[in-house]
């Protein structure tokens, strides 16, 4: 069947395997900095993704990866494990890859702490069914793109794949270009992947290629290198918190659904 299986995880499935959610959390930022305690309905912005992440059912546990004090004790105030990791890390893979150093797990699955709409439902799709957990599997979400504005948008991830759902290409340039044909449907990166251990050793063990250098998207580290990224179709709404201006429209959004914290 190979390494991922069917396409969801059903009833039972998941417990077969130790699967673990990890919300990588920094301070600094040039656009935002200090944005994981960003004021959103009166919660934190990391208190949104670590409870939404924790509603999905088949993580055991969901732990806060960060390198700063103050990320640490908002996060332990409200009851979330944490733990520290180095504040060398360019990428928030490469935190995760440290976290995975310490909790043992078959699947890791991460939960970008910029991403507060993102529900348990959709943290769920990303984990694919009967994955070995001795083989290198990544995963991610996609959703499509509602807003015209957002194809042009640097800070959204636009994503092409194959037939396979295999991704093909990711850049914040508006892919593919509607030359042929205008009646397309732009898919956008959610910030949720999964990864087997396996994966995460062969990451950390390969240098950067041109592509994820231009791009600054450590997924190419895996694409470049012939290793299939399967991304899943969440189809949901969601909106990542890159700037204060993004924290504006979110909370707006909570506060349309009820989701007053």
């Amino acid at each position: 069947m190979g390494p991922f299986g069917r396409r969801f995880v059903e009833s039972g499935d998941a417990m077969k395997r130790r699967i673990v959610g990890v919300v990588p959390a920094r301070w600094g930022s040039s656009r935002f900095e200090g944005k994981p305690l960003a004021d959103l309905c009166g919660k934190p912005m990391i208190w949104w993704v670590w409870s939404r992440a924790r509603q999905a059912p088949s993580l055991e546990e969901v732990v806060v990866a960060t390198d700063d004090e103050r990320i640490r004790a908002a996060c332990e105030g409200f009851g979330a494990l944490v733990r520290m990791t180095s504040s060398r890390h360019e990428t928030a893979t490469d935190r995760l890859c440290e976290v995975a150093d310490q909790v043992p797990a078959d699947l890791y699955v991460m939960v970008n702490g910029d991403e507060p709409l993102v529900s348990g439902a959709d943290v769920e799709r990303v984990i694919p069914a009967d994955f070995d957990p001795g083989a290198v599997v990544v995963t991610n979400l996609m959703t499509s793109v509602v807003e015209p504005a957002e194809i042009v948008d640097v800070t959204n991830l636009k994503v092409v794949v194959n037939a396979r759902n295999e991704a093909l290409f990711i850049s914040r340039s508006p892919i593919p270009y509607p030359k042929g044909e205008v009646d397309f449907r732009f898919q956008k990166f959610v910030g949720v992947g999964a990864f087997t251990r396996p994966a995460l050793d062969w990451y950390r063990s390969t240098p950067r290629g041109p592509v994820e250098s231009i791009e600054e998207n450590d997924s190419f580290r895996f694409i470049e290198n012939g290793k299939p990224v399967l991304y899943f179709d969440a189809r949901c709404k969601t909106l990542s918190v890159d700037t204060p201006a993004d924290r504006l429209r979110v909370e707006a959004r909570l506060r349309s659904i009820g989701a007053v914290g």
